[in-house]
């Protein structure tokens, strides 16, 4: 059996892609296994679903194995693991875990301040500051968010810098040139008699890293580098399972956990069809609701280890902030 953390991630790189294709399974990672509703210090590959089906309404083939290579296996019933935005008040200097969001989202919650290039941002989530891809750099950041009663202009704080794109999972491309392309061929398919046709396709979106964006405020004295009901950042630090953290956010306030599962690779839903496979996540219990998205995750020296995004009524996921950090180039 394998006797540490870095087997186990080894042999879960090999079957996350298997045990996700089966039915309801929505997210793979590592944690302690539970047994008669108690946490065990035996590791396991966790597998997270929507709803537990009876065994007998499944093939052989869609159950998830009790052990994988001499791993034990667990099976976590989560419900849909969703962004977390949500449908209070105005805050000048805003803090991080207030309420904020692009002037055409609802309302999700100011992270911390982060700077780039010797300016400060503010950071939080793609979807919370860049309405999930659908805005544009200078676009109005209120606060507090649409939701709240922020109005544009009297409660822009920042302006739109920049986000990284979440890739969706998606089906038949409407790629105006592949779609034309494949017509023509298609066309002198049939005129020469042939039946084969060429369908234009997408190709399976990449795995998210991060749900993440950051603006500019538009007066550095409208923001205040600390955090509602935590305090100031001390400085940054490595997620990790069994870490008792904390966040402060719009809906929930200040709520704590414990890391459960690393390495955590989810399918998570935006809503309108649209979901984006996400992987090397952290993952927590019930420590927040629609509307949190964006709050900062610290631990208990106030070290910022992940950018909250999305969750259930059972389970909430991070970014890890090295990921985020990276992928804007931000330091604090």
């Amino acid at each position: 059996m394998p006797a540490n953390i870095e087997d186990i991630r080894r042999i879960l790189t090999d079957v996350r892609g298997e045990l996700l294709a089966k039915p309801n399974v929505i997210a793979t990672g590592i944690g302690y296994k539970i047994s008669q509703g108690k946490q065990t210090d035996e590791l396991s590959i966790v597998c997270s679903v929507d709803k537990k089906q009876a065994k007998q309404s499944l093939a052989a083939k869609e159950l998830v194995p009790e052990r994988i290579q001499e791993v034990p296996t667990d099976v976590n019933v989560t419900g849909i693991i969703r962004a977390l935005q949500a449908p209070t008040g105005r805050f000048r200097p805003a803090p991080g875990g207030v309420s904020i969001g692009h002037v055409n989202i609802t309302a999700g919650t100011l992270g911390c301040l982060v700077k780039r290039d010797g300016g400060v941002f503010i950071l939080s989530n793609n979807h919370v500051l860049a309405n999930s891809n659908d805005a544009s750099p200078g676009d109005p950041i209120l606060q507090p968010g649409p939701y709240d009663g922020g109005r544009d202009p009297q409660d822009v704080i920042a302006e739109l810098t920049e986000y990284v794109p979440i890739e969706f999972e998606g089906g038949q491309s409407t790629c105006p040139i592949g779609g034309s392309a494949a017509g023509v061929l298609n066309l002198l398919a049939a005129l020469t008699g042939s039946s084969t046709r060429l369908r234009p396709t997408r190709i399976t979106a990449q795995p998210n890293l991060v749900d993440c964006a950051i603006a500019r405020p538009l007066e550095p004295g409208d923001v205040k580098d600390e955090i509602l009901n935590i305090g100031a950042i001390a400085g940054i630090a490595e997620g990790s399972l069994g870490m008792n953290v904390k966040k402060s956010g719009r809906t929930t306030g200040l709520t704590t956990g414990t890391i459960q599962q690393i390495d955590v690779t989810s399918r998570v839903s935006y809503g309108a069809d649209k979901v984006a496979l996400f992987e090397d996540q952290l993952l927590a219990g019930p420590m927040s609701q629609g509307g949190d998205s964006g709050s900062a995750v610290l631990d208990d020296s106030n070290n910022l280890i992940g950018l909250l995004f999305a969750g259930s009524d059972t389970t909430t996921i991070f970014n890890r902030i090295q990921n985020v950090f990276t992928a804007l180039h931000l330091t604090l």
